[in-house]
């Protein structure tokens, strides 16, 4: 294997493990502190390294006119809204199913993609959706039980990823002239930070929220490896082959709940690995009707 090869695999290996990895950190966050206060904490950190790399590292210019008003709304859509919810889901919700469901973002994406781009519905986009869907859903059957999974908690996961396709869609239709991603990504998380904080401080409990090595381990991790990291390696794999940087989404469900079982001991069970094929199939079936390009800004 020559050392462009390896290299490559060594970015998707790393990718796929470090965004499956961020359920598993989310819930090990909720174990000290608030939803919200986890996620403003996190936003802050990435935006603040990001917006650093842009512009005083890197000389990005800042972003004039209309281009503040395009970044606000997609902060407001990508991050407010889809990673607020996700976060909150994730309070009733395992890690397992957490990661399993950001693994399907692509099939979502596709499915949206129907309403707000006007393209046709395909018979292998609705298989697609259904499929990843029922392969969640099979998967959190045996937890319902004990509640590690709710119906309310799937249901706001779902609207959550549901969310970030229309966040995602909406980026695609803007015209960011030459406007740099990392500069996009640092004020986006800006301002999909700011616009939670009064939330957070209006839900604040300050004996929920124990400021411990748990808390600060989950929250530097979503904010520099998943946020920072695991995006600049994808950037990387699309640009090296969009096509065959898509392969690597298919092993993030299987990182996803070794992550689970291992740190938050999250059984598995027959039903997880019927599941897990399920949204691997699903993915398969997406194929290139999933604009996969889209992802890289969480």
């Amino acid at each position: 294997m020559s050392n462009k090869n390896l290299s490559w695999f060594a970015a998707g290996f790393l990718f796929a493990a470090l965004w499956a990895s961020a359920a598993t950190a989310t819930k090990i966050g909720l174990t000290s502190a608030q939803p919200l206060v986890i996620a403003v904490v996190r936003f802050s950190i990435a935006a603040m390294i990001l917006l650093f790399i842009a512009h005083v590292l890197s000389r990005q210019r800042l972003p004039v006119g209309a281009e503040w008003k395009r970044i606000a709304v997609y902060g407001l859509l990508n991050i407010s809204i889809y990673l607020g919810t996700y976060v909150v889901a994730m309070q009733s919700v395992s890690a397992g199913i957490g990661s399993l469901t950001i693994a399907s973002n692509p099939v979502y994406i596709s499915f949206m993609s129907v309403f707000f781009l006007k393209k046709k519905l395909t018979f292998p986009v609705l298989l697609s959706l259904v499929t990843c869907i029922g392969g969640i859903i099979v998967a959190a059957l045996p937890l319902f039980k004990d509640a590690t999974v709710t119906p309310g908690g799937l249901i706001l996961l779902l609207f959550s990823m549901f969310s970030y396709s229309v966040a995602a869609i909406y980026f695609s239709s803007q015209k960011w002239e030459a406007l740099s991603l990392i500069t996009i990504n640092g004020w986006q998380t800006f301002f999909g930070g700011l616009f939670l904080l009064p939330f957070t401080l209006i839900f604040y409990k300050g004996e929920k929220n124990h400021f411990n090595i748990a808390y600060w381990s989950s929250v530097l991790w979503l904010a520099i490896p998943v946020s920072i990291v695991a995006v600049q390696l994808w950037l990387r794999l699309l640009q090296t082959n969009t096509v065959r940087a898509g392969l690597w989404l298919f092993l993030c469900p299987l990182f996803g709940f070794i992550f689970a079982a291992w740190w938050m001991h999250e059984p598995v069970s027959l039903y997880t690995v019927i599941g897990v094929a399920l949204v691997i199939g699903g993915l398969l079936l997406s194929g290139k009707n999933s604009p996969r390009n889209e992802m890289v800004f969480d």
